[in-house]
């Protein structure tokens, strides 16, 4: 018989399956959202995060194994309200048109809690994250790829690496504006817009 497959270790201990315990997953990731955002990484204990969810330690523990697994819960929340902005995009109208809302939600995604984005992302460098990670990733060049196929942008003479580098392009400027700790999002959504339509008007 094959042998079972190990657990991936930053997989949560047990899924929440009723109402109450989906309350509790709730609260340990805003709790550990929070300490984040005030705290940073040297007041990160699953303790702190315990306590400032209310609960008991052991109730944490029956969840997750470590704060590193609570780390990576807290990074598949906040992709999952970008995936859901990314996937909403309609660009079968204008292709122009839709990189310029992706621009606008990738912005937005970093510069609403941009204390907790910028520790999510050096946290998702160094951890061993798993596929549900890097779904993120390529629904994000799915959604770049429609949007170089739709009307408007058909037509522009690109490689097949004009996907990628946009993204790098977008992910490069708001992970940097990040780091930098910008706030103002009209003035990073005009550098972003004007690297990546001026990489596609670009002809060598």
């Amino acid at each position: 018989m094959p042998r079972p497959t190990a657990p991936h270790p930053l997989a949560p201990r047990k899924k929440p399956g009723q109402t109450r315990s989906a309350a509790t997953v709730a609260a340990v990731l805003e709790a550990a959202a929070r300490i984040l955002e005030t705290e940073g990484l040297e007041g990160y204990t699953t303790n702190a995060v315990a306590r400032r969810a209310g609960i008991s330690i052991g109730s944490l523990y029956q969840y997750f194994p470590s704060k590193e697994a609570i780390t990576k819960a807290l990074i598949l929340r906040e992709t999952a309200t970008l995936l859901k902005d990314v996937e909403a995009i309609d660009v079968k109208a204008r292709g122009r048109v839709g990189l310029e809302r992706l621009i606008r939600v990738a912005v937005a995604y970093q510069l609403q809690r941009p204390a907790l984005a910028r520790i999510l992302d050096q946290e998702e460098r160094r951890l061993p994250l798993d596929e549900e990670v890097q779904h993120a990733g390529e629904s994000l060049a799915r959604t770049v790829q429609r949007c170089l196929d739709a009307p408007g942008l058909a037509a522009v003479a690109r490689s097949p690496s004009t996907a990628g580098d946009l993204l790098a392009i977008v992910k490069g400027l708001v992970d940097a504006a990040g780091e930098r700790g910008e706030r103002d999002s009209t003035a990073l959504i005009a550098r972003v817009h004007r690297a990546v339509f001026g990489y596609l008007e670009y002809t060598p």
